[in-house]
Parts: C-alpha cells; structure tokens; sequence
C-alpha cells in the first residue's frame, strides 16, 4: 500500500464528486509530473477509469438514464478510433522510439482544448440554443455520431483523456436529451471505451496494477465525500480554478 498514492487518488476522487470535472484530465497529468512514463500513466488511467465507471452505469442502467441509441452508435466508431491510437503508438515506438515524447505532447494539447472548453461552457451553458443540428432526429444523426465517436475516441486512446468530459461536450452540442440522460449516456459511453483502451494499453503492458489500486483505495472514498459535500459548496468556482490548473498542466507538458 503506497500512502502518498492512495492520498492522491483520494483528492482526485474528492475533486472529481465536488466538481464534475473529469478525473482523467486531473490524475494523468498528475501521474506524469510525479514520475510515472506517460504510457503507464495513460494505460493505468484508462483501466482505474472503466472500473470506477462501471459503477456509475450500473446505477444509470437501474434509473434507466441510458440512451443505447447513442452508447451504440457512439461505441462503433471510438472503439475502432481507440484501437487505432493505441495501434499506432506502438509502431511509432517500434520505429522511432519516440512513444512517451508523442503521448506527453498529445497530453498537452488535448489538456489546454478540455480546460478552455470546461471555463468556456461554464459561463455560456444557459445560452446555448437549440441548432439545427441538435433540432434534427438522433436517427437521422447516425453518420456523424460515428465520427464523432471515432475522433474522440482516437484522442482518449492516446491520452486517456476526454472519455467522458470531450464526448459530454458533444452530447450537450448536438443532442437533445436531459441532463440526467446526458450524465448517464456518457458514463455508460466511457465505460465501454475506457474499457476497450484500458485492456489494449494492458495487453502493451502499459499498466501499473498496484498504481491503479492504490489510486482507487483513495478515490472511491474521496468521490463520496466530494459528491456528500457537493451541494453545500459553490462548484462553478472551483470549476474553473481547476480548469486553470488543467491549462497550466496542458503548457508544461508541450
């Protein structure tokens, strides 16, 4: 049992039932600047994150918050998109031996976009209108979820990060559903692709199995007490403050 990890899985797991934000784009950057190969951090995340999800989808299953419409044809292109990110840092590391150098860069990148989407959706949630795109029928829709799912889907594969923050951004943008069905549809998505990547970096030996449940003996605890103590303190706040860090982080790693 390694005290300092589980401390640190403990206040991700704290900030993430506080706030909302997504825990990859708080824990994996935090992996890295502690020391942890940005491979093993990424593959590690994405194994932590389909076990903590599958406890969200079985509790959205059960309140029947899940849109399977969109989990499915979500699922046909990130699956595909995430086997290709992570098919793809194999042969770049077989060829040019510059794996870690390419995941910290895509970190960063990927860490400054979801940090300038969370401060820019905080403040302009309310204005959004309805466009023609979310106006028009989810069946007719098809062709573009699966893009959607596919170019997410690469990006999570290759940083671990977005697999529910990114595609809860495409949800609000271009679906029509409500909020509890959005939060449900996602974790469920997320499930299945943190899953998917999680078990493809495993299979590469990209993950520390006594990292990850170090990290989840901390922040199981710390996502009760963050979601007990949610509603008694301001979240918007703090939602950008940690956007801020997570931008902070996203330059260090460029």
């Amino acid at each position: 049992m390694d005290f300092g990890i589980a401390l640190a899985g403990l206040m991700v797991g704290f900030l993430v039932g506080l706030t909302g934000v997504g825990g990859a784009a708080i824990l994996t950057p935090l992996l890295v600047l502690i020391g942890i190969p940005a491979h093993t951090a990424v593959g590690t995340d994405l194994l932590y994150n389909s076990i903590t999800k599958l406890f969200g989808t079985i509790q959205h299953w059960r309140q029947k918050t899940i849109d399977l419409f969109l989990v499915k044809y979500l699922a046909i292109g990130s699956l595909p998109g995430a086997v290709l990110a992570v098919s793809l840092l194999k042969v770049f590391d077989a060829f040019f031996h510059n794996q870690e150098e390419v995941i910290t860069h895509a970190l960063g990148f990927v860490l400054i976009f979801v940090a300038i989407a969370t401060i820019w959706n905080q403040f302009n949630s309310k204005k959004l209108k309805a466009n023609k795109i979310k106006l028009r029928p989810d069946s007719e829709k098809k062709t573009m979820t699966i893009l959607i799912g596919c170019v997410l889907g690469f990006v999570v594969g290759l940083t671990s990060i977005g697999s529910g923050s990114l595609f809860a951004i495409a949800l609000l943008y271009f679906y029509r559903m409500r909020t509890s069905q959005l939060v449900g549809t996602d974790i469920a998505h997320a499930f299945l692709l943190a899953s998917a990547a999680g078990l493809m970096h495993a299979g590469l030996g990209n993950v520390n199995y006594t990292l990850m449940f170090n990290l989840l003996a901390g922040s199981i605890p710390g996502v009760l007490l963050g979601s007990t103590l949610s509603a008694k303190v301001p979240a918007k706040p703090l939602r950008t403050i940690i956007a801020a860090l997570i931008f902070v982080s996203g330059i260090k790693m460029i």
